[in-house]
C-alpha cells in the first residue's frame, strides 16, 4: 500500500533528527513534526544552554583565584541580562543549524503538533492526516510535577528556568538528580543563595557513594544549603516572594524563587499512541524492543520517550541504529552498556561503569582504588577543595568495572576513560600506560595500592 512518506517522525529533538537524517540520506522520503522549536530539549532548554550557564558561573572564583598568581583584578559586575541573551543568540544559532541539515538532507519540517490515529497514520494541527510506512517517537520527556502540592503553580521547571527575567537572590530547589544538582552550582556561582531541598538521604541517587559524598562537602563549602530527607508540603506566595513549608519538621523557607527538578516523564500524553495499539509502561513510557521497535510494528520509539538511558548521545544513537535498520540495510542496535556521563556541578563529575556498591552486590571480589587530592591549581589559588579519582576493578580479572572522578574537567576525562572501560581494559593496561605530567588525570594510571578489598561473596 502507497503511503504519503516513507517515514513520519514526531519530534524534532536530538533522536528524531538523527534518524530523520539518516533515513533521508538512505533514500527515505521523511516528514518531523515539531510543535515547539527544531533542537529538542538538549539544544533548546537543556545541556546546550545549561553547559553555558555553568561556564558563566564559574567566573567568579576564576577571578578570586587569579590572586594566587599573581593577577590583580578589579572590580567585577554580573550582568543577568546579558548572558540569558548571549544565550538565546547562540541556542538560535544552533537551532537554524539543525534545520538547515534537516534541509539539507531533503527531509520536510512540518512546525506542527501531530498526534499518531493509526499504525501508519498521523493527523496533524491544521487537521490534514499523514500517511506513512514507519512511524518514529521521538517526543523526548517532560518535566514532571507533584500535583497534590498545594501552591505547586508558584514554581517554575526546567523548562522556564532558562528564561528568568532576573536572578534571583535566594532560590530553592527540590531534586536531586542532574537538573537540580547542576542548577544549584549555576544559581550559586552566580552570586544567589542556594537551598537544595532532597527526600533521600544524599544527592545523585544511582552514582557511586563516594561521588556522592563528595559533591555534598564540596557544595557545603561553596555555601549551598542542603536539605536532605525532606518535600515540600506547600508553597505560599507572600509579597514579592515565596514561602516553602516542608512535610517532616524543617522550619519554613523565605525565597524569592522555587524550582522544581524532580525528575522527567516520557512525554506521550495526548499522542493517541492508545488509538494505534501501542503499548506504554507503567510511567507512560512507549515499550521497545533493542531495535527501537514498539508493540506496533509498523512504530517506533527512540530516546527519553522509552525511558531507557536518558542522555542526548544515547537518543542520537538509538535514533541512527533505527534509521540504519529500517532504511539502509545495516542492522544494529544502540548497546547501553558502560555509557560514560557528566554532571555539569562544580567542581563536575564523570562516571563510567559500574558503582563500588553493585559490584560488591554482585559477588565477585572487588579491588577500589581511590585518591583524594587538591588539584595543582589550587596549590597556589589557596581554595579549599579537593578532587576524587576512584577505580572499581574486578579482583580476579582485573577488569576495570567502574572509572568516577569529581572535580576540574572530570567530562574531559571520563569520555576517554569510558573508551578503555568500553574495550575491557585491566588495570594492568591503565598501569602500564605512561603518565601525561602534571595532570590530574595521570592520578588514574598511578594509583597502586587498592585503598580496599574484598573477597569473592560465599
Amino acid at each position: 500500500m502507497a503511503h504519503d512518506v516513507d517515514l513520519f517522525v514526531i519530534g524534532g529533538g536530538s533522536g528524531g533528527v538523527r534518524a530523520a537524517r539518516i533515513a533521508a540520506g538512505h533514500g527515505a522520503k521523511v516528514k518531523i513534526a515539531e510543535e515547539y522549536r527544531v533542537g529538542g530539549t538538549c539544544v533548546i532548554r537543556g545541556c546546550v544552554p545549561k553547559k553555558l550557564m555553568v561556564y558563566a558561573s564559574q567566573y567568579h572564583e576564576h577571578f578570586e583565584d587569579a590572586r594566587g598568581f599573581g593577577w590583580t583584578v578589579g572590580e567585577t559586575r554580573f550582568d543577568w541580562a546579558t548572558l540569558i541573551a548571549n544565550k538565546d543568540k547562540e541556542i538560535a544559532r544552533l537551532e537554524a543549524a539543525y534545520r538547515a541539515n534537516l534541509e539539507r538532507a531533503g527531509v520536510e519540517i512540518v512546525p506542527q503538533r501531530a498526534v499518531v490515529t493509526g499504525p501508519h497514520s498521523v493527523r496533524l494541527a491544521d487537521g490534514s492526516t499523514v500517511t506513512a510506512g514507519t512511524i518514529l517517537i521521538a517526543t523526548g520527556a517532560w518535566p514532571s510535577d507533584d500535583d497534590t502540592l498545594v501552591g505547586r503553580e508558584h514554581m517554575i521547571s526546567s523548562n522556564e528556568v532558562f528564561h528568568l527575567a532576573e536572578r534571583p537572590d535566594h532560590i530553592v530547589i527540590a531534586g536531586g538528580g542532574y537538573i537540580a544538582v547542576e542548577f544549584a552550582g549555576v544559581f550559586a556561582g552566580l552570586g544567589t543563595k542556594v537551598t537544595l531541598v532532597y527526600r533521600g538521604e544524599k544527592i545523585l541517587r544511582g552514582f557511586d557513594e563516594d561521588l556522592r559524598d563528595h559533591l555534598m562537602a564540596e557544595y557545603a563549602k561553596k555555601g549551598i544549603t542542603l536539605v536532605m530527607g525532606e518535600t515540600f508540603s506547600r508553597i505560599d506566595k507572600t509579597g514579592d516572594g515565596f514561602t516553602v513549608h516542608f512535610r517532616n519538621g524543617h522550619a519554613p523557607i523565605a525565597t524569592d524563587l522555587v524550582l522544581g527538578a524532580i525528575g522527567r516523564r516520557p512525554n506521550t500524553a495526548g499522542l493517541g499512541l492508545d488509538t494505534a495499539g501501542v503499548a506504554l509502561d507503567e510511567i507512560g513510557a512507549v515499550k521497545v524492543d533493542a531495535e527501537s521497535r514498539s508493540s506496533v510494528a509498523s512504530i517506533y520509539a527512540v530516546g527519553d520517550v522509552t525511558n531507557r538511558v536518558n542522555l542526548t548521545p544515547v537518543a542520537i544513537r538509538e535514533g541512527h541504529a533505527f534509521a540504519d535498520t529500517v532504511f539502509g540495510g545495516k542492522r544494529w542496535a544502540a548497546d547501553h552498556a558502560n555509557i560514560p556521563t557528566a554532571v555539569f556541578s562544580e567542581p563536575e563529575i564523570g562516571t563510567v561503569g559500574i558503582t563500588e556498591t553493585a559490584a560488591r552486590a554482585s559477588g565477585r571480589a572487588v579491588d577500589i582504588y581511590r585518591a583524594t587530592f587538591k588539584p595543582m591549581k589550587h596549590t597556589l589559588s589557596g581554595r579549599d577543595t579537593r578532587m576524587l579519582m576512584k577505580l572499581v576493578v574486578d579482583g580476579e580479572t582485573q577488569k576495570v568495572l567502574g572509572v568516577h572522578i569529581c572535580g576540574p574537567d572530570a567530562g574531559e576525562m571520563i569520555q576517554l576513560a569510558g573508551i578503555a572501560v568500553k574495550m575491557g581494559a585491566t588495570k594492568e593496561d591503565f598501569d602500564s600506560t605512561m603518565a601525561v605530567h602534571p595532570t590530574a588525570a595521570e592520578e588514574l594510571v598511578t594509583m597502586r595500592t587498592p585503598s580496599a578489598r574484598y573477597p569473592r561473596a560465599g
